[in-house]
């Protein structure tokens, strides 16, 4: 089938158009405006970004992005409970597309308890209306998203407060350049036999064991998995280099593509350090003695930061090629759904 045939059968809800579009997100973010009230970049100490799935990758994704350019310790937190150091001088941002995350919602609720310095990022929900009644600043972004397809907005409108509150330099022209390369690879990846689908139909019938690289890349990997996860219908494994080294490597030993079949996912970047690239071409060669295919990702951007943005938007059109290759909807989350009305 072509790939409209595809989308026309499988993808009643168009996300087609929504990844295509996709750059209009980072459009959306950058020219919102974003108000910021009784935050002094000097009195604080340390972040923590408190969300889950589409609205904590983001905050996964900043770590890599902005590298060593955050002068305090830089915390993503994932569940209901704050760690026991947060306090006035904690920066905490609320980051819940839904508005509705009761994990998000607990630890929000636990920051203002402790006097936490509070922006909160959300299309509305139980998140606007404590930020309402506390007074905190509120970041509203666009709705209408599954928020798996809504990075564009939930990491602009991150990158946006961090950048208003001076804990980072001015991000104009890389935010420009970012959506430059989606929206011109959104038209790239919507033609017939692009890359994104040509790696998608070697992905078929295989089970995607993707490795990155920790504090560089290790937030593309993620995501990967977790888009293929979600938007492919499909198991996916991620580890990060140099740790699986130590551990995950001893299992290929023992691979046997009959019991597991398996094709390794390589994020690959030139800033990588001189050992991690040697560590990568030794993993070659074990992986090609277990029998084992390696597809490598990797962007030919000038800039490290666009490189992110750039493997993390293709990661996003191989799942969905994936999903829709296979057979399935792109937008189903049955399972999701069905574990919240049953923790109700």
């Amino acid at each position: 089938m072509e790939i409209k045939e595809y989308v026309q059968k499988y993808d009643p809800q168009n996300q087609f158009d929504v990844l295509v579009n996709s750059y209009k997100q980072i459009e959306f973010a950058w020219n919102n405006e974003v108000k910021i009230s009784g935050i002094n970049v000097t009195e604080i100490s340390n972040i923590i970004v408190s969300g889950l799935g589409g609205s904590a990758i983001s905050a996964d994704l900043m770590r890599n992005f902005l590298g060593d350019e955050l002068i305090v310790p830089y915390i993503v937190n994932r569940n209901y409970n704050l760690l026991k150091f947060a306090n006035k001088n904690t920066l905490f941002i609320a980051s819940s597309y839904s508005g509705n995350t009761e994990e998000t919602i607990s630890a929000l609720q636990q920051a203002i308890k402790l006097g936490c310095k509070i922006v909160c990022i959300t299309t509305g929900g139980e998140v606007e209306k404590i930020a309402k009644k506390n007074n905190l600043s509120c970041v509203k972004v666009q709705p209408g998203f599954q928020p798996r397809y809504a990075l564009g907005l939930s990491f602009f409108s991150l990158l946006k407060v961090l950048q208003e509150i001076n804990l980072i330099g001015n991000q104009n022209v890389i935010a420009q350049n970012i959506l430059s390369n989606w929206k011109n690879n959104g038209v790239e990846f919507s033609k017939a036999g692009n890359k994104a689908i040509t790696f998608a139909e070697s992905l078929v019938g295989f089970i995607p064991v993707i490795y990155s690289v920790s504090d560089s890349t290790n937030s593309i990997g993620y995501r990967l998995k977790c888009q293929v996860n979600e938007n492919s219908k499909l198991y996916a494994f991620h580890h990060e280099i140099p740790e699986m080294n130590h551990n995950e490597i001893i299992g290929w030993e023992s691979y046997q593509e009959k019991q597991f079949h398996a094709k390794i996912v390589n994020i690959v970047d030139e800033t990588y350090h001189p050992q991690i690239q040697k560590r990568l071409e030794i993993l070659k060669d074990i992986f090609s003695k277990s029998g084992v295919e390696i597809i490598t990702l990797k962007s030919n951007e000038e800039n490290f930061k666009v490189r992110l943005l750039d493997l993390i938007y293709l990661g996003d059109w191989i799942s969905y090629y994936l999903g829709v290759l296979r057979g399935f909807d792109p937008s189903e989350i049955d399972n999701i759904h069905t574990l919240k009305e049953k923790l109700k």
